[in-house]
Parts: C-alpha cells; structure tokens; sequence
C-alpha cells in the first residue's frame, strides 16, 4: 500500500491473531494506531482499516464474487489471476492479491474456518466452509501453497447451492427431454434402482433431487453425502454428511460408515450423493436387502465407463469384479443411455 511501510501492517496483522473475537473496524483502528505509534494520518488510517476488515472477514477480496449467485467456482493461481465459472466456462476477473503472501494467508485462514491445518508441513488442504446462518450448504475449499504449486499458493472455492428443482420444471427449462420426463417419473413411480453417470457439472445432483422429489409423500429418503448438495422437495428427507478428521487426526466420519447407519434407520430408499470410494458395496448390499428404489451419481463421461470405474471403487472396499458385476446385475436395471438419444439436451448425462 502506498505511503505505509508494510511491515506496519505484518504488525498489525499479528496484533489481532491475538484477539479471541473476530476483529471489528474500531480494534483494527486501535491496532493501527498503537502499531504506529500515532504517526498515521486519517487517510492512511481509514485506507489500512479497510484492506485489513476486507483481509481479515468472510473470503476476503473474493468476497464480491461469492456473493454472485451464478458463481459456480472460484480459482485462485497465485496472486495475479483469480479465476471465475458462472456457468459458461472460466473467464479472468479482475481481482489480484498484493503478493503471494496474501494469498497464503487467505489460504491458512479458511483452512482454520473448516477446522484443518495448512501449513509448510502440511501443503494443502479439503474441507467445507461453513454456510450463512449455520447450515449444511457452504463451499467446498481446496487450497494448496507454494512452492508445492506455481506460479503460487492457489485456492479453489466450489459453491454448494442446494439442488431443489423438481423434474417438471426441468423438463420446462429444456434441460430434460419431454420424452424423457415420462420415463424418469416411471423410474421413480415403479421404485427402480438408478444411478445417473455423468462428467463434473453436468448437472448429476440436481436430475437426482428432481427424481427424488417425485417420490412419495409416504416414503422415507435417507441421502448419504460427503458434501451437503442435495435438498430433494420431499417432506420426508433424512440427510447424512460425511466430516473430515479435525486437526488432531481424528474424528473422520466416512460416507461408507454412513451408509450402514442408513440400513438402521428404517429408509424406504437409500441415495447416496456422490459414490467415489469403497461406498459402493455397502451401496450395492442395500440395493440388494429389499430397500428398492435406491440411487447415487458416479462419476464417469459414458455407461460404457461405468464398469471399470465401479470396479476400481469396488476394490478399494475389498469386492472382486465377479462379485461386483453380480451385486450390480441385480441391483441396477439398465435403460439405456438416454444422453445418446437426445434427452438431456446439452449435456452429457446418462441414466443406468
């Protein structure tokens, strides 16, 4: 900052690491003033006040951008290129952080928000920031810090917005086929097995809550998530989230873990948000004891992938192909890929 020795602001800076309370402008001021010695001017003052309460609360610079309610993703790669999807692909925005320096200390703040250590020992960092007003949804953070990553410490902040839109206003959108309409509500209706595969935002959790909102009114839904995004528009919706170990090491809670706790808790259907790990046998266990209906999303560009890639999840939970291939034959009942006929417009969704 022009005309104030940046060493001053470091002070300061450390100065209120000190507080037990998240700093307000008038401790920041006093900070400033003590700092130095009473030797900045009103102007200087109120500039480092600003910089300070904007480095020091929410996501700092980046806060005008989470702000957008089409914001998708934010990435930071070093202090001179700050990336933003709003759902049309990345585009540059203007926003730069002073050096590395600031970056990283954005970095290691949000990291503490989520209650995880980043650190030189410690170079990057997952976890999940809180929402406003306490709730699940919140924004996923992955953030890694030079010189492990260049051209500098880089941060990604994935928006959760909670997936609510019912299938009729999707098929009204045009983001679903009217053909395809039918048969999704006669999935659902008749109580099949399915999962929806498809690549990153091509819109698998929000064809999930719409599928699950036409469910019955008189029936339980147990969603098993790593990461709140499912907010189905059914009055009967038990939502299981994942947590990561603190700190210390400790305290992890898995979403395989989860899906046995969901067998016990009387569902009428057992969704699983994302399946990315050894979750998938407990998954497919639960398709096959009589809790028809189930669902998940898994990640993978085409059904003709989904075999491999559900294998090699099924390996990390100790299940052999043969075992898989069995438990999936009956379990799932194929329809077909209905993103090759043109009923998911624009996207490359499927359904198996």
């Amino acid at each position: 900052m022009s005309g104030v020795d940046a060493s001053l602001l470091d002070r300061v800076r450390a100065r209120l690491a000190e507080l037990p309370d998240a700093p307000s402008p008038m401790t920041v001021a006093s900070a400033v003033r003590a700092e130095s010695a009473g030797v900045v001017g009103d102007t200087d003052l109120l500039r480092i006040v600003r910089e300070l309460q904007t480095e020091l609360t929410g996501v700092g610079p980046l806060e005008p951008l989470l702000a957008d309610p089409t914001v998708t993703d934010i990435l930071v790669c070093g202090p001179d290129a700050v990336w933003v999807d709003r759902g049309v692909g990345l585009e540059c925005s203007e926003i730069r952080f002073a050096d590395d320096a600031a970056v990283r200390r954005l970095a290691q703040r949000l990291a503490l928000l989520a209650g995880r250590r980043l650190d030189d020992a410690q170079p990057w960092v997952d976890g999940r920031l809180p929402g406003s007003g306490g709730d699940d949804f919140g924004v996923r953070l992955h953030a890694m810090l030079a010189p492990v990553s260049a051209p500098g410490s880089c941060i990604s902040l994935r928006v959760l917005r909670p997936a609510t839109q019912r299938l009729d206003s999707l098929a009204a959108s045009g983001a679903i086929h009217p053909r395809a309409l039918e048969l999704l509500e006669a999935i659902v209706d008749t109580r099949l097995a399915f999962l929806i595969v498809g690549g990153t935002g091509a819109g698998k959790t929000t064809l999930l809550a719409g599928m699950l909102a036409r469910v019955a009114e008189r029936e339980r839904i147990i969603c098993v998530e790593e990461a709140a995004e499912l907010a189905p528009a059914h009055p009967h919706v038990v939502r299981l989230i994942a947590r990561p170990q603190n700190v210390e090491g400790i305290g992890e809670i898995t979403v395989r873990q989860l899906v046995r706790q969901a067998l016990r808790m009387r569902p009428d259907r057992i969704v699983v948000g994302e399946v990315r790990g050894a979750e998938v046998v407990d998954l497919l266990t639960a398709l096959n004891t009589g809790h028809d209906g189930g669902a998940g999303t898994v990640h993978a560009n085409s059904p003709q992938e989904l075999p491999a890639r559900l294998e090699a999840l099924a390996a990390l939970g100790g299940m052999g192909r043969d075992a898989l291939h069995s438990q999936l034959a009956a379990a799932v009942l194929s329809v077909g890929r209905l993103g090759c006929s043109g009923l998911f417009p624009a996207s490359n969704l499927s359904l198996i």
